[in-house]
Protein backbone atom coordinates (compact mmCIF):
# COMPACT_ATOMS: atom_id res chain seq x y z
CA UNK A 1 0.00 0.00 0.00
CA UNK A 2 1.29 3.21 -1.03
CA UNK A 3 2.25 5.84 2.00
CA UNK A 4 0.52 9.16 2.06
CA UNK A 5 3.17 11.93 1.69
CA UNK A 6 2.82 14.14 4.89
CA UNK A 7 1.49 17.81 3.93
CA UNK A 8 3.52 19.67 6.33
CA UNK A 9 7.07 18.53 7.59
CA UNK A 10 8.61 19.32 10.69
CA UNK A 11 12.22 17.92 10.21
CA UNK A 12 13.73 18.94 13.78
CA UNK A 13 10.77 17.19 15.40
CA UNK A 14 10.89 14.10 12.94
CA UNK A 15 14.33 13.70 14.03
CA UNK A 16 13.73 13.78 17.55
CA UNK A 17 11.17 11.20 17.53
CA UNK A 18 12.92 8.84 15.54
CA UNK A 19 15.39 9.12 17.95
CA UNK A 20 12.95 8.45 20.56
CA UNK A 21 11.40 5.51 18.83
CA UNK A 22 14.55 3.72 17.99
CA UNK A 23 15.90 4.25 21.65
CA UNK A 24 12.48 2.83 23.24
CA UNK A 25 12.73 -0.37 20.87
CA UNK A 26 16.46 -1.15 21.91
CA UNK A 27 17.19 -3.30 24.69
CA UNK A 28 20.82 -1.68 25.78
CA UNK A 29 21.78 1.83 25.60
CA UNK A 30 22.81 2.98 22.23
CA UNK A 31 26.23 4.96 20.96
CA UNK A 32 25.88 8.11 18.98
CA UNK A 33 27.01 5.78 16.21
CA UNK A 34 24.73 3.58 16.42
CA UNK A 35 21.92 5.84 16.83
CA UNK A 36 23.20 7.80 13.61
CA UNK A 37 23.19 4.59 11.73
CA UNK A 38 19.53 3.55 13.23
CA UNK A 39 17.82 6.60 12.19
CA UNK A 40 19.82 7.48 8.70
CA UNK A 41 21.51 10.85 10.07
CA UNK A 42 25.05 11.81 10.32
CA UNK A 43 26.30 12.49 13.74
CA UNK A 44 26.32 16.03 13.61
CA UNK A 45 22.56 15.60 12.12
CA UNK A 46 21.83 14.11 15.75
CA UNK A 47 24.11 16.12 17.87
CA UNK A 48 22.27 18.69 19.25
CA UNK A 49 19.24 16.95 19.06
CA UNK A 50 20.40 14.41 21.81
CA UNK A 51 21.64 17.37 23.65
CA UNK A 52 18.42 18.51 23.82
CA UNK A 53 16.35 15.37 24.93
CA UNK A 54 19.31 14.77 27.08
CA UNK A 55 18.79 18.37 28.78
CA UNK A 56 14.70 17.66 28.94
CA UNK A 57 15.10 14.33 30.31
CA UNK A 58 14.04 12.23 27.21
CA UNK A 59 17.11 10.32 27.06
CA UNK A 60 20.08 9.90 29.23
CA UNK A 61 23.25 8.44 29.09
CA UNK A 62 24.34 4.96 31.28
CA UNK A 63 27.10 4.64 33.25
CA UNK A 64 30.44 5.20 32.12
CA UNK A 65 29.23 6.41 28.97
CA UNK A 66 28.48 3.46 27.83
CA UNK A 67 25.31 5.11 25.36
CA UNK A 68 21.81 6.31 25.10
CA UNK A 69 18.50 5.16 26.38
CA UNK A 70 15.28 6.69 26.85
CA UNK A 71 14.02 7.53 30.70
CA UNK A 72 10.75 6.94 32.36
CA UNK A 73 9.67 10.48 31.31
CA UNK A 74 8.07 9.92 27.88
CA UNK A 75 5.66 6.99 30.42
CA UNK A 76 5.10 9.27 33.11
CA UNK A 77 3.45 11.87 30.24
CA UNK A 78 1.32 8.97 29.00
CA UNK A 79 0.12 8.38 32.69
CA UNK A 80 -1.17 11.51 32.88
CA UNK A 81 -3.65 11.07 29.71
CA UNK A 82 -7.45 11.65 31.27
CA UNK A 83 -8.31 8.19 30.73
CA UNK A 84 -5.51 6.39 32.02
CA UNK A 85 -4.89 8.88 35.12
CA UNK A 86 -8.70 8.30 35.50
CA UNK A 87 -8.55 4.48 35.62
CA UNK A 88 -5.97 4.24 37.87
CA UNK A 89 -6.99 7.09 40.27
CA UNK A 90 -10.39 5.33 40.63
CA UNK A 91 -8.74 1.50 40.58
CA UNK A 92 -6.07 2.14 43.33
CA UNK A 93 -8.26 1.94 46.54
CA UNK A 94 -10.22 -1.37 45.16
CA UNK A 95 -6.57 -2.81 43.92
CA UNK A 96 -5.69 -1.85 47.99
CA UNK A 97 -8.88 -3.55 49.24
CA UNK A 98 -8.09 -6.53 46.91
CA UNK A 99 -5.03 -7.45 48.03
CA UNK A 100 -5.56 -7.17 51.79
CA UNK A 101 -8.37 -9.47 51.46
CA UNK A 102 -6.62 -12.17 48.99
CA UNK A 103 -3.10 -11.77 50.11
CA UNK A 104 -2.35 -11.52 46.86
CA UNK A 105 -0.04 -8.81 44.33
CA UNK A 106 -2.65 -7.38 41.40
CA UNK A 107 -1.53 -4.74 39.18
CA UNK A 108 -3.70 -2.82 36.46
CA UNK A 109 -2.27 -3.01 32.42
CA UNK A 110 -3.66 -1.18 29.26
CA UNK A 111 -3.10 -1.38 25.88
CA UNK A 112 0.15 0.22 24.14
CA UNK A 113 0.20 -0.42 20.50
CA UNK A 114 0.99 -4.22 19.62
CA UNK A 115 1.58 -4.45 23.55
CA UNK A 116 0.34 -4.16 27.07
CA UNK A 117 2.23 -2.32 29.92
CA UNK A 118 1.33 -2.41 33.69
CA UNK A 119 0.25 1.29 35.29
CA UNK A 120 -0.03 0.78 38.77
CA UNK A 121 0.61 -2.37 41.06
CA UNK A 122 -0.30 -3.04 44.83
CA UNK A 123 1.91 -5.48 46.97
CA UNK A 124 -0.04 -7.93 49.59
CA UNK A 125 0.17 -7.56 52.66
CA UNK A 126 2.14 -10.67 52.90
CA UNK A 127 5.76 -11.99 52.63
CA UNK A 128 5.06 -13.88 49.55
CA UNK A 129 4.06 -12.68 46.13
CA UNK A 130 4.83 -12.15 42.91
CA UNK A 131 4.64 -8.37 42.36
CA UNK A 132 5.09 -7.35 38.52
CA UNK A 133 6.95 -3.50 38.24
CA UNK A 134 5.11 -0.44 36.86
CA UNK A 135 5.99 -0.04 33.07
CA UNK A 136 6.79 -3.80 32.13
CA UNK A 137 5.45 -4.63 28.79
CA UNK A 138 4.52 -7.72 26.82
CA UNK A 139 3.47 -8.71 23.83
CA UNK A 140 -0.47 -8.50 23.90
CA UNK A 141 -0.67 -11.99 22.11
CA UNK A 142 1.60 -13.70 25.06
CA UNK A 143 -0.01 -12.18 28.10
CA UNK A 144 -3.28 -12.75 29.86
CA UNK A 145 -3.92 -9.25 30.08
CA UNK A 146 -3.57 -8.56 26.56
CA UNK A 147 -6.16 -11.36 25.94
CA UNK A 148 -8.74 -10.08 28.21
CA UNK A 149 -8.67 -6.46 26.63
CA UNK A 150 -8.52 -8.37 23.14
CA UNK A 151 -11.71 -10.17 24.17
CA UNK A 152 -13.71 -7.48 25.59
CA UNK A 153 -13.71 -4.76 22.46
CA UNK A 154 -15.95 -4.10 19.39
CA UNK A 155 -15.33 -6.23 16.38
CA UNK A 156 -13.69 -3.24 14.68
CA UNK A 157 -11.18 -2.56 17.73
CA UNK A 158 -10.34 -5.74 18.31
CA UNK A 159 -9.50 -6.54 14.64
CA UNK A 160 -7.14 -3.47 14.11
CA UNK A 161 -5.05 -4.50 17.03
CA UNK A 162 -5.07 -7.93 15.30
CA UNK A 163 -3.74 -6.46 12.34
CA UNK A 164 -1.26 -4.47 14.32
CA UNK A 165 -0.04 -7.80 16.15
CA UNK A 166 0.26 -9.41 13.08
CA UNK A 167 2.54 -6.99 11.47
CA UNK A 168 5.03 -7.40 14.23
CA UNK A 169 4.47 -11.46 14.33
CA UNK A 170 3.80 -12.92 10.99
CA UNK A 171 3.71 -16.34 12.26
CA UNK A 172 0.92 -15.29 15.07
CA UNK A 173 -1.83 -17.68 15.00
CA UNK A 174 -4.71 -15.44 14.80
CA UNK A 175 -7.81 -18.23 14.97
CA UNK A 176 -5.99 -19.93 17.27
CA UNK A 177 -5.83 -16.47 19.82
CA UNK A 178 -9.27 -16.05 18.82
CA UNK A 179 -10.70 -19.40 20.07
CA UNK A 180 -9.12 -18.74 23.37
CA UNK A 181 -10.36 -14.88 22.97
CA UNK A 182 -14.07 -16.20 22.43
CA UNK A 183 -13.92 -18.90 25.13
CA UNK A 184 -12.77 -15.78 27.95
CA UNK A 185 -15.02 -13.40 27.08
CA UNK A 186 -17.85 -15.80 27.79
CA UNK A 187 -16.41 -17.02 30.61
CA UNK A 188 -16.22 -13.01 31.60
CA UNK A 189 -12.33 -13.40 33.18
CA UNK A 190 -9.17 -15.33 32.44
CA UNK A 191 -7.24 -17.73 33.86
CA UNK A 192 -4.19 -19.12 32.69
CA UNK A 193 -1.28 -20.53 33.41
CA UNK A 194 2.10 -17.82 33.74
CA UNK A 195 3.69 -17.09 30.70
CA UNK A 196 6.57 -15.53 32.59
CA UNK A 197 6.80 -17.70 35.97
CA UNK A 198 5.92 -21.61 36.56
CA UNK A 199 3.97 -22.14 38.92
CA UNK A 200 1.86 -18.73 38.64
CA UNK A 201 -1.40 -18.54 37.54
CA UNK A 202 -2.61 -15.51 35.96
CA UNK A 203 -6.20 -14.27 37.03
CA UNK A 204 -7.31 -11.28 34.83
CA UNK A 205 -10.65 -9.19 34.33
CA UNK A 206 -12.11 -6.48 32.09
CA UNK A 207 -12.15 -2.68 33.59
CA UNK A 208 -15.54 -2.04 31.21
CA UNK A 209 -16.51 2.00 29.93
CA UNK A 210 -19.54 1.78 28.64
CA UNK A 211 -18.59 -1.72 27.17
CA UNK A 212 -15.21 -2.19 26.12
CA UNK A 213 -12.09 -3.12 28.08
CA UNK A 214 -10.18 0.15 29.18
CA UNK A 215 -7.64 -1.87 30.93
CA UNK A 216 -7.59 -5.12 33.03
CA UNK A 217 -6.90 -6.09 36.42
CA UNK A 218 -4.44 -9.11 36.77
CA UNK A 219 -3.60 -11.11 39.76
CA UNK A 220 -0.40 -13.32 39.62
CA UNK A 221 -2.11 -15.91 41.42
CA UNK A 222 0.53 -18.09 44.11
CA UNK A 223 -1.23 -20.89 45.92
CA UNK A 224 -0.37 -20.88 49.53
CA UNK A 225 -0.07 -23.27 52.12
CA UNK A 226 -2.86 -22.58 54.25
CA UNK A 227 -4.24 -19.86 52.61
CA UNK A 228 -7.55 -18.77 53.89
CA UNK A 229 -8.87 -18.06 50.34
CA UNK A 230 -9.04 -20.28 47.17
CA UNK A 231 -8.48 -19.45 43.64
CA UNK A 232 -12.26 -19.42 43.28
CA UNK A 233 -12.47 -17.65 46.04
CA UNK A 234 -9.93 -14.94 44.16
CA UNK A 235 -11.86 -15.13 41.26
CA UNK A 236 -14.46 -14.12 42.66
CA UNK A 237 -13.20 -11.17 44.77
CA UNK A 238 -11.43 -9.87 41.25
CA UNK A 239 -14.51 -9.95 39.52
CA UNK A 240 -15.91 -7.63 42.14
CA UNK A 241 -13.25 -5.17 42.03
CA UNK A 242 -13.73 -5.00 38.46
CA UNK A 243 -17.64 -4.04 38.59
CA UNK A 244 -16.76 -1.31 40.87
CA UNK A 245 -13.78 -0.26 39.21
CA UNK A 246 -16.40 -0.48 36.32
CA UNK A 247 -18.97 1.06 37.88
CA UNK A 248 -17.29 3.53 39.75
CA UNK A 249 -15.68 4.76 36.27
CA UNK A 250 -19.09 5.47 34.40
CA UNK A 251 -21.25 6.51 37.19
CA UNK A 252 -18.70 8.06 39.85
CA UNK A 253 -16.18 7.00 43.16
CA UNK A 254 -15.69 3.75 44.21
CA UNK A 255 -17.56 2.04 47.57
CA UNK A 256 -14.57 0.06 48.76
CA UNK A 257 -14.36 0.81 52.32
Amino acid sequence: MATQTPKYRAPALDKGLDILELLAASSRPLSIAEISEGVGRSRGEIFRMLQVLEERDYIARGEGDVGYSVTPRLFRLGMEQPPVKSAIETAMPVMHHLADACGQACHLVVPSGEQIVVVARVDPPGEVALVVRVGHRRPMSQSTSGHVLLAFQEEQTRERWLDLIQRFEPALDRKKLMRLVNQLHTRGYACERSHIVDAVTDLSAPVLHHGSAVCALTIPYIEQQNASQSMDDVIAALLRATGEISEALQFGSPRTT
